[in-house]
């Protein structure tokens, strides 16, 4: 009998023993791995090998503070380091050593404010760049263009905003009015649209504008009395025959058709007619098409238009 006793009782503490081995292994919760910690966007950067140039360059221009500020969040299309290498490397290296004002103006145009995941972009879509000036999206297919950049990985999101990789560097264009001011053969024209104060409105960078530019020579054969009145006194009417060349939106060259009618900001329309090969505006031929600008384009004819 001692034995049967002795023999339950080595069942039941193995019994016991299991039971609390069981309660204690409950209670003991499984310690799990810590996620890793989201970094910033320099930091993200700096970690991927196709970046180099991009963070050299940032750090040059003095933005890396910026771009590491966990109370701000940006939308950065990062070029890589084969997009910077396909630059010309004496202009690159002069704006890295030498011109980071030009720097910083085009590489704020690659951030824009704000988290901007991939699905939040449209075919058309215009953003408003750090740098002031606006980047567009085109979509074709599964292909993302910011202007003429593609977009190569999108959405490596990081502690303050998210990254997208674009495989070229992208530069900013001048407006209608910089670009206008930069060519010799727009000085009347440049004269004219400050005299009617149009210069802020062309200069805007929110808006669209396609202008059929005259050069100089096109003002010059006009009555140069009637020019000089225009530009000194009579501001309603030189606004009247400046805002006929004005269309709204971007028209390319590759827009236009024979016997098209388009309406000016001025109110009344132009015609466009086709003979051969050349353009006319009206009776003003196109000289040069498709001067892109960061706001429109310009056409460049010779003539001046006139209102009925």
């Amino acid at each position: 009998m001692g034995g049967v006793d002795l023999k339950g009782k080595i069942i039941t503490i193995l019994i016991s023993i299991s039971m609390l081995i069981g309660l204690f292994s409950g209670c003991v919760e499984e310690e799990t791995e810590p996620e890793p910690e989201e970094k910033n966007i320099v930091e993200t950067a700096i970690e991927n090998d196709d970046f180099n140039t991009l963070v050299d360059a940032v750090v040059a221009a003095g933005l890396d503070s910026t771009l590491s500020d966990e109370s701000e969040e940006f939308t950065v299309f990062a070029p890589t380091d084969a997009a910077f290498a396909a630059l010309d490397q004496e202009y690159l290296n002069n704006l890295v050593n030498n011109d980071t004002a030009t720097l910083t103006d085009i590489l704020t145009y690659h951030v824009v404010s704000g988290n901007v995941m991939s699905t939040d972009l449209s075919d058309g879509m215009r953003a408003e760049t750090v740098n002031g000036k606006y980047i567009t999206i085109s979509i074709d297919g599964g292909n993302v263009m910011i202007d003429d950049a593609m977009v190569t990985t999108a959405d490596i999101e990081c502690s303050n905003g998210v990254i997208h990789v674009i495989d070229a560097v992208i530069v900013p264009k001048d407006n209608i009015v910089e670009t206008a001011i930069a060519n010799s053969d727009f000085n009347t024209l440049v004269s004219a649209v400050v005299a009617a104060g149009l210069d802020s409105t062309l200069s805007d960078e929110s808006e669209l504008f396609t202008v059929f530019a005259p050069t100089d020579a096109a003002f010059a054969a006009l009555d140069q009395e009637y020019l000089t009145n225009l530009v000194e006194n009579d501001t309603a009417n030189l606004t009247k025959i400046l805002t006929y060349h004005v269309v709204s939106g971007k028209v390319l060259s590759t827009d236009l058709s024979d016997g098209m009618s388009v309406a000016t900001i001025e109110g009344t329309n132009i015609t466009i007619t086709f003979d051969n090969s050349t353009v006319y505006i009206n009776d003003a031929m196109v000289s040069s098409a498709d001067v892109i600008c960061s706001n429109g384009v310009i056409h460049i004819i010779d003539k001046v238009l006139v209102p009925s």
